[in-house]
């Protein structure tokens, strides 16, 4: 499973205000934080400041990158704002995301295109959010389709097929772990990430569903997430799912989990 850690948000209150005093100390702890707990990738997004996020979203990832070697995930809709980060990225980003909204694949394609960089393809477009495991594929298609025609690789992407709350719709779940399953069959060596917890807005023991959710995600296929890897319950149930699954041979990510106390009954 690939962990993007989700807690460097501007919309959260303590980072937008660290970012807004220019706290460096605050947001390193946290992206230490993130690292040590199995993060992959460390997502920043200064996406609440309109006509700032560009030279928040570059001191963001310089700051990340003084105190951790891992990537970050350049979150932002904006190429100005993924163009200056990109500037001074060390490594390989994840670029978070483009979609199939017109506006947006014009202005993000160019800048992924013929590049390594790990692209975010979330199934959204112009007609709005689809609902059915149908829609997200026939999205997932022409995104994957447009992507690697760019010379992005099939391996580089990571298909969102979104995750929608279950309280609004009962199919939501289901829906979404078919198109997970569909999208896999059809593109060998293809990733996915997701904004996983989305499914239990509304609902109560959030942290409960969302736990379940990944479990029933992980065996259809799903590989990637944006979530917080400071959850431990959540964890352990991602140790526990994938060796269920057959994606951990003789358990060794799975005792690994249980040697660091996040497996517990």
């Amino acid at each position: 499973m690939i962990i993007v850690g989700e807690l460097i948000n501007a919309s959260r209150k303590a980072v937008g205000a660290a970012i807004e005093k220019g706290d460096a100390d605050y947001i390193k702890s946290v992206a230490l934080d993130e690292d040590k707990a199995g993060a992959h990738y460390i997502d920043v997004n200064a996406g609440i400041f309109v006509g700032k996020e560009a030279d928040y979203l570059k001191w963001l990832t310089t700051t990340v990158q003084e105190v951790s070697e891992k990537p970050c995930a350049l979150d932002s809709p904006d190429p100005v704002a993924i163009e200056a980060a990109l500037a001074v990225h060390k490594g390989t980003p994840m670029i978070n995301s483009i979609s199939l909204e017109k506006d947006r694949w014009e202005k993000l394609l160019p800048v992924v295109a013929g590049t390594d960089f790990k692209v975010v393809a979330l199934c959204m477009s112009d007609a709005g959010m689809p609902t059915t495991c149908a829609d997200r594929l026939a999205i997932a298609d022409k995104l994957v389709e447009g992507l690697t025609a760019k010379g992005v690789p099939v391996g580089n992407i990571y298909v969102d097929p979104l995750v929608q709350p279950l309280g609004t719709n009962h199919t939501f779940g289901v829906e979404f772990i078919n198109t997970v399953a569909a999208i896999k069959e059809r593109y060998p060596g293809i990733h996915f990430m997701c904004g996983l917890s989305n499914i239990s807005y509304g609902l109560p023991e959030r942290k409960f569903v969302n736990r379940i959710f990944m479990a029933q995600a992980i065996y259809a296929g799903l590989d990637g997430a944006i979530m917080n890897p400071l959850d431990k319950p959540m964890m352990g149930t991602i140790a526990a799912a994938e060796a269920l699954a057959g994606k951990d041979k003789m358990c060794v990510k799975y005792l690994k989990a249980y040697r660091a106390e996040l497996v517990k009954s």
